[in-house]
């Protein structure tokens, strides 16, 4: 029996625990949600809650006033907002991932999920933005369940075949230009060593694995008057003016997270697969348990 729950911990099969929860951090049913939200103490993934707030947000393609927005406003709007992001995160650690949600259900609309490379530097994360506010807005953030965002996504919207559009339950991950990828996670490469130049088939498949469910990349010197932080102090770069982009942070009068991120420990598994990823939730309820009894 323990062998079968634990094969099916996390799955459709699991009238236990949220397998939407499990796979994707948001499930549609939040808090009234008829099985367990397993939500972890620690994890190397943290969710910034309704984060992103897209031009269009009453009307997909119409912005408030009822006209409609050029795309390609609508894109660069993103890749600024992205790239602030990623900025102000990359100040306590190496990104992995770092995905928007392009879904308009409230409870995954404008979600931000950005996945550390150690658990230490998720945790820091956590501790320095709460409290703070983002574009007069506060920062909503939680440690994650997700860490293989390829369960998370939905395949069809890669393929634009999904017939659930915006309302789908799995991730709708905004795409960003192949300059702001190359930009923002290039600075991560590492170069080979020994004498090949060309990397072995094992190295080019897992390289090609994580960039395709890597999201960053380039154009640079743009302003963000969209995004100011704490309500409006500051004024934007680029186009805008110019300050830093930090000033569209506000701390709520706490000091700041700065300097250099904090001493690497031991490394987390920021890879493990969802038997692995079961298993630790299983731990974790076993461990509730003891407490209570």
């Amino acid at each position: 029996m323990a062998e079968h729950l634990a094969s099916i911990f996390g799955t459709e099969k699991d009238r236990v625990n949220c397998p939407f929860y499990f796979k994707i951090g948001a499930c549609r049913h939040g808090d009234r949600c008829s099985r367990i939200h397993n939500r972890p103490t620690i994890s190397p993934t943290l969710v910034l809650v309704n984060m992103y707030q897209r031009p269009d947000m009453i009307t997909p393609g119409v912005d408030a006033q009822g006209q409609p927005i050029d795309p390609r406003k609508m894109q660069e709007h993103f890749e600024d907002f992205y790239e602030d992001i990623f900025e102000e995160l990359s100040k306590f650690g190496e990104i992995e991932n770092l995905n928007v949600c392009d879904n308009l259900a409230d409870h995954m609309i404008g979600n931000v999920y950005v996945q550390f490379r150690e658990e230490d530097q998720a945790a820091a994360a956590h501790t320095a933005l709460q409290g703070r506010f983002y574009s007069g807005r506060p920062i909503v953030v939680d440690f994650s369940p997700v860490t293989d965002f390829r369960e998370a996504t939905c395949r069809q919207y890669e393929e634009n075949s999904c017939n659930r559009g915006g309302y789908c339950n799995f991730m709708h991950v905004k795409q960003i230009g192949r300059d702001l990828r190359k930009k923002l996670f290039g600075r991560y490469r590492r170069p080979h060593r020994g004498r090949s130049r060309s990397p072995s088939p094992v190295h080019r498949r897992e390289r090609r694995d994580r960039d395709d469910y890597r999201h960053g990349g380039g154009g640079g010197g743009r302003g963000r008057d969209d995004y100011r932080g704490g309500g409006g102090g500051g004024r934007g770069r680029g186009r805008g003016g110019g300050g830093s982009r930090h000033e569209r942070y506000d701390d709520g009068g706490r000091r700041r997270h700065g300097g250099s991120p904090p001493p690497r420990r031991a490394r987390s598994p920021v890879r493990e697969n969802s038997e692995e990823r079961r298993a630790k939730i299983e731990q974790w309820n076993r461990e509730r348990e003891e407490k209570q009894g």
